[in-house]
């Protein structure tokens, strides 16, 4: 039988494991105690709650005695309600407000999937929360000869954020959004993407799957089919960023490949809830 003795004879074992345990530690005492008390001494006030259409609940939040942080659009967060950041309960969400937003306000657009979303419709303006972040590399990043964002359900959350900050710049590239959606009632953010298309060089193509009789667009799920009707060809020349859930995203990139678009021209952010 090996013993302990055949992992710590050698000086560079010995250094090995010192060094192993030591970066454990390192990371447990960051995790359990300098980033909670970091959190704890930068709170945010819930400024705002707006019921928007589809199941889904902006938070507006204001940081309380401090600046905030800067994000790119596209980036995620982690939320803290209902305890204090030492109870490690915070759930990762896009932020959907524009990172051009002067003030440090930042806002989360969060879908009822059960269990702990469906708490956020009742919080309270007033209450305090608390961010860690930002987080990801979901982003812009270089301009495109066209940006093709797509996305299902929830996921338009950090497509808005992408479309409101380039509104804010008055960046006017070329601009999709082909949007997945069960029906037209259901389309969050609807009235506001309309807007949004007179600010910004922005096309944006709903697909519906359960459409109205009289409904003029696409129906469905998005196809190569459907790309082919709204994207001049070129497909690989375009930057495409696709976020929804994982059954969609599997399509999406099959799609793509058959559209023969090189990976390194698509960004994905597949929405496991946490």
């Amino acid at each position: 039988m090996i013993g302990w003795s055949f992992y710590l004879d050698d000086p560079w074992k010995r250094g090995l494991w010192i060094a192993l345990i030591a970066f454990w530690l390192a990371l447990l005492l960051y995790v359990r105690i300098i980033k909670p008390l970091f959190m704890l001494r930068k709170p945010y006030r819930i400024a705002a709650v707006r019921q928007e259409r589809g199941d889904t609940t902006t938070l507006l939040m204001q940081p309380e005695g401090h600046p905030g942080f800067r994000f790119s659009p596209g980036q995620f967060g982690w939320l803290t309600v209902w305890g204090s950041p030492f109870s490690l309960t915070g759930h990762p969400f896009s932020f959907s407000s524009s990172a051009e937003v002067a003030d440090g306000q930042v806002e989360m657009s969060i879908r009822n999937l059960g269990d702990f979303t469906s708490t956020i419709a009742t919080l309270q303006v007033g209450q305090r929360v608390y961010l860690d972040g930002p987080y990801g590399a979901f982003t812009l990043g270089k301009q495109a000869d066209l940006r093709v964002l797509i996305a299902g359900g929830v996921g338009i959350t950090p497509m808005i954020s992408m479309i409101r900050t380039l509104a804010d710049r008055g960046d006017r590239q070329p601009l999709m959004l082909i949007y997945g959606s069960k029906d037209w009632e259901s389309v969050t953010f609807r009235e506001e993407l309309a807007a949004l298309e007179q600010r910004v060089n922005l096309k944006v193509v709903h697909v519906l799957t359960q459409p109205p009789e009289d409904w003029p667009g696409e129906r469905g799920f998005i196809t190569a089919e459907l790309f082919k009707r709204h994207l001049q060809p070129g497909y690989a020349e375009h930057e495409y960023f696709i976020c929804g859930p994982n059954v969609m995203m599997d399509v999406i990139e099959q799609t793509l490949a058959e559209l023969h678009v090189p990976m390194s021209r698509y960004h994905c952010e597949r929405y496991n809830f946490a």
